[in-house]
């Protein structure tokens, strides 16, 4: 029940936070993007218009997750909330799982009122999206919150204030949706050829923002603009298993995540 009363707790606060509604009302409007791409050309599959979004959301909405997700927990430090907390009979797992799901329930409740909207605008107009695009491009953005959300709470495990917590947020952003493409040719382009694939496909599970697009990429049937040495990849994603095995590898990528934190967490608490 513990956990319950978190996340609870946590979602009032998310909602309070003025930077919910901010991004709220910026993700709203990069959602009815979708609608005047689509109203140029009707949008089905992946295609330049779908790459574009795709694009959109990746820069928007990782970042967004980082902050949000981080700051929860830095604020914790220096309000003293956890001070307060830690004289109860809470669990540090019950804390850190209470404080991912309410802030995951806040981060979804924000995605769910911009395609929301777009969707009502959409059927309102007549030109909404094609309804597995539409599918994939939820599962997209729900999948980069669930991901980077656990992220977020490495680091804010770490980091003592906020200002920390943005410095590494900002830091661990860039680099894995901006400089991602430019740091993959820098390395592999140093690696005898035999050791790309492997290393390839091992970068490409560590980076959240890269494993969710290739995804929803080969989803929408663009796995022959990958290249050649996501073949694999293509065909993993398209077997019937695949949409499975993506959603264990999310698991395991969140709970290594929660366990770590959790780990972090009860060092710092145990040692006072």
């Amino acid at each position: 029940m513990n956990l319950l009363h978190i996340a609870v707790r946590e979602v009032k606060l998310g909602f309070r936070n003025p930077w919910a509604y901010s991004f709220m009302i910026l993700f709203t409007v990069f959602s009815l993007s979708l609608l005047l791409i689509n109203t140029q050309s009707f949008i089905e599959g992946y295609s330049s218009g779908t790459s574009t979004m795709l694009n959109f959301i990746l820069y928007l909405l990782p970042l967004m997750t980082l902050l949000i997700g981080s700051f929860s927990l830095t604020s914790e430090k220096e309000e003293g909330s956890w001070t307060l907390l830690s004289t109860y009979p809470i669990s540090t797992f019950s804390f850190i799982v209470g404080k991912y799901t309410g802030v995951a329930v806040v981060l979804l409740i924000i995605i769910a009122v911009g395609y929301g909207v777009t969707g009502i605008a959409g059927s309102l107009f007549g030109r909404g999206l094609d309804f597995q695009t539409y599918r994939l491009f939820i599962a997209f953005s729900a999948g980069l919150i669930i991901l980077f959300l656990a992220v977020a709470l490495c680091v804010g495990t770490w980091v003592r204030n906020r200002w920390q917590a943005l410095t590494i947020g900002v830091a661990i952003w860039f680099f894995a949706v901006i400089g991602w493409p430019t740091l993959l040719v820098a390395v592999l382009g140093l690696l005898p050829y035999m050791w790309i694939k492997p290393l390839l496909t091992a970068l490409t599970v560590l980076n959240p923002a890269e494993l969710v697009r290739l995804f929803v990429v080969v989803k929408l049937g663009g796995g022959s603009a990958l290249g050649p040495e996501y073949y694999e990849w293509v065909r993993w994603i398209q077997a019937p298993s695949g949409t499975v095995s993506f959603l264990a590898i999310c698991l395991i990528w969140v709970s290594a995540a929660i366990g770590l934190a959790h780990w972090v967490w009860e060092r710092g608490r145990v040692r006072g």
